[in-house]
């Protein structure tokens, strides 16, 4: 990403398993070396830049699908199985995991930033399908989050540990195995587009469909230009006007009727265009297409790079901010598209910008940081997904407050007394 450029470790380690993981850390942290873990390196806020130089320690290798309970819904992962390549596995149990980001992401790297992507508004994000992790301390201790081998549902018990280290952003210790939550794969799947003549009449559907209780499996918004670039990168040949894309999961009678329901409210905000994508090979080329976003984005600039911004604000106030950040967009001169996830309150900006432009590249950061503030404005946080990374630290001590962050600093000072994990990040 523009804007976080990679600053590389003094060394990278491939360890096999927890146990060399837990041997890695304690002599790193005997020695006063930072630790930078690295998952897939698919995150977009400068996570896994080693700012302080230090150890990279790299968790590819630990690629193994460690226990499968497919009567408790629920798998053990090591950090170097993908989303992908977990639901490759799960293909014939009748099984799935649904929180998709977008792109290859470790799922243990997943956990750490609290990923979300295009199914959350019905399944919820990393944090609502994390039931236990596996952490290697700062200096070498190995922990579980809630007892070992445990994938309970829920618990009283204590302390709620798991979901300090979701969203930790590898600075409270690295995570060597997650125990996540599984979902029955849907009976039937319907996908749906329809374009609007405004972002406003798009984003009001959203809102409508979730107020009337429709259960959409996703709800995307692609903005003119965003559908204009994926029309040309995907060689499709949809409307280029701002758009929705939703997904039901059912049974076939229910399905029916969530699309026919879908469908009279969005014509009721002045859609054109609702069609229904039914068979499998036309709903997997318009997601492909939804998923190939950024790469879409890049390829309206040439030798640009990308700057992706990520806010969240409650449903009711999705309308305002998305319409003012298309207006604040035209009005920055920046070429960028609106896509994101707004069934629940999530969206970006992809920018487009010349790193080697001082003037370009400070007037992105302006908009990003303006996007943010509106969005804590609106009683929403400055990131959906993303996480806090490098660039967002100055936004959350505005959004949880002084008191907040004070609260913050002692837990990782608790656990990670010398700084040494990830140093630089979130705080």
């Amino acid at each position: 990403m523009a804007g976080s450029r990679c600053k590389p470790p003094d060394a990278v380690v491939w360890p096999q398993n927890a146990e060399q993981v837990s041997r890695l850390a304690a002599l790193c942290y005997g020695h006063g070396l930072p630790i930078i873990p690295f998952g897939t390196g698919t995150g977009l806020e400068g996570g896994v830049c080693a700012v302080q130089g230090g150890v990279c320690i790299n968790l590819t290798m630990m690629d193994r699908i460690l226990e499968l309970n497919p009567e408790d819904f629920s798998v053990v992962v090591e950090p170097g199985v993908t989303h992908r390549a977990l639901n490759t596995h799960l293909r014939a149990s009748g099984l799935w995991f649904p929180v998709d980001p977008g792109a290859d992401a470790s799922l243990c790297g997943m956990a750490a930033t609290r990923a979300s992507g295009t199914n959350a508004v019905r399944y919820g994000t990393m944090r609502d399908n994390v039931l236990n992790l596996e952490v290697v301390l700062p200096d070498g201790r190995l922990l579980h989050t809630a007892g070992q081998g445990r994938h309970f549902r829920k618990s009283a018990a204590g302390y709620n540990l798991t979901g300090l280290f979701v969203g930790s952003e590898g600075t409270l210790g690295l995570i060597t195995a997650a125990t996540l939550r599984l979902h029955p794969t849907p009976e039937a799947t319907v996908v749906a587009t329809c374009a609007f003549p405004t972002v406003q009449a798009a984003v009001d559907s959203t809102v409508h469909i979730l107020q009337a209780a429709v259960p959409v499996a996703r709800i995307e918004f692609l903005d003119d230009v965003m559908m204009d670039a994926c029309n040309k990168y995907s060689k499709l040949n949809y409307s280029v006007a701002p758009t929705l894309f939703f997904e039901f999961h059912g049974t076939k009678e229910a399905l029916a009727e969530q699309v026919q329901r879908a469908e009279e409210i969005t014509q009721n905000n002045g859609a054109f265009h609702f069609s229904w994508a039914k068979e499998a090979e036309e709903r997997r080329q318009l997601w492909a297409a939804r998923h190939n976003a950024w790469y879409s984005a890049l390829a309206l600039r040439p030798g640009s790079k990308g700057y992706s911004t990520d806010v969240c604000v409650p449903i009711s106030r999705l309308p305002e901010i998305l319409v003012q950040a298309k207006e604040d967009l035209k009005a920055s001169g920046i070429t960028g598209a609106i896509v994101g996830h707004v069934g629940d309150g999530n969206f970006h900006c992809i920018l487009l910008v010349d790193p080697e432009d001082p003037e370009e590249l400070h007037r992105v950061k302006v908009f990003a940081e303006q996007l943010g503030r509106r969005a804590l404005a609106l009683h929403g946080t400055c990131t959906g997904e993303h996480g806090i990374g490098l660039g967002k630290r100055h936004l959350l001590q505005e959004e949880v407050g002084a008191v907040g962050v004070q609260t913050m600093r002692q837990l990782k000072a608790v656990l990670d007394p010398k700084g040494l994990m990830n140093p630089g990040k979130v705080l």
